[in-house]
């Protein structure tokens, strides 16, 4: 289509249909020479001749009726493409691509989501799970729009904005014997201790808090699974080091876990990432507003 005229290709479907030019003239309330121009432009960028006389009637030449069933699915696509388009026109609906980490995914997003999805019903939300890298190098790449992610997190053509401080928090059975009021490093690692798998930021944070203290933990597990360390925990194969958010979500009547801050503290820092350059259309703006918007959770301890 480079080059072609969408006004000359319809003006030369309405010729044929109405079989004259004066007709169209009227119906488009355009001058005949008007339209007789746009058909000659348009015979001159195909270079052929699309319409002759036939009596008092226009009738499209050989090249004509061969361009007119090109031009009627030309027609009915570009209409359905600016139908399409218009719909994000009027700032109601959209595509919104988030990509995030497992926890925050369970225990933080689906308030924001339904919030979002019960003011903009139309509004199509994809979410994914990943590590930070993984996700940060989707939103460079812009196969996802926005990255709600675990700091550090940095790209040349990225904005970064940290939005919410999760704290680490040291989880066992409740009739886990020798489990410290004060969960120091050392403490943790004359225990049984079940990390969330390495490769991630969340994990690392957790490595350099005990290597800091000088301790070299080997857990007795690694798992991918937030959800599954808690069971294994309540099952007492052991302790473990969670994100507060991912433990406050337990839900009651399962089996009690007790919870205490670690010391010295550790928190996580989440982020909200986006390309520079993004254009940000309603729906994401809203996300992205929601996810800033976000306070930090205040610590408690007991058990859940």
């Amino acid at each position: 289509m480079r080059g072609l005229n969408l006004d000359h290709l319809s003006a030369f479907v309405e010729v044929i249909e109405l079989g004259s030019f004066s007709a169209v003239a009227e119906r488009l309330n355009l001058s005949q020479p008007a339209i007789s121009l746009q058909i000659r432009q348009l015979e001159k960028r195909l270079g052929v001749r699309l319409i002759e006389r036939v009596g008092r009637r226009a009738m499209p030449t050989a090249a004509g009726s061969e361009l007119l069933a090109h031009a009627r699915a030309i027609d009915a696509t570009v209409t359905t493409a600016l139908n399409d388009i218009a719909r994000y026109s009027t700032g109601t609906i959209g595509r919104v691509r988030l990509g995030t980490g497992a926890s925050a995914c369970i225990y933080l997003l689906p308030p924001i989501l339904r919030g979002l999805r019960q003011r903009f019903p139309s509004l199509e939300i994809t979410v994914s799970t990943g590590n930070t890298a993984d996700i940060l190098k989707s939103v460079e790449e812009n196969r996802i729009d926005i990255g709600f992610v675990t700091l550090p997190a940095t790209g040349r053509m990225l904005e970064v904005t940290p939005v919410l401080e999760d704290e680490f928090v040291a989880i066992a059975p409740a009739e886990q014997k020798g489990f410290p009021q004060k969960v120091t490093a050392a403490a943790l690692a004359k225990l049984p201790v079940l990390l969330y798998e390495p490769g991630g930021n969340t994990r690392r944070i957790v490595d350099k808090w005990f290597a800091r203290s000088g301790v070299e933990l080997k857990p007795v597990m690694a798992l991918g699974s937030v959800e599954a360390i808690k069971e294994l925990v309540a099952a007492g194969l052991g302790c473990a080091v969670l994100p507060r958010m991912a433990v406050e979500s337990r839900q009651s009547g399962t089996a009690p876990l007790v919870v205490r801050s670690l010391s010295p503290r550790l928190h996580r820092k989440l982020a909200v990432a986006v390309r520079l350059d993004k254009p940000l259309h309603l729906g994401l703006r809203e996300m992205v507003s929601a996810l800033k918007a976000l306070a930090p959770d205040k610590p408690s301890a007991g058990s859940v």
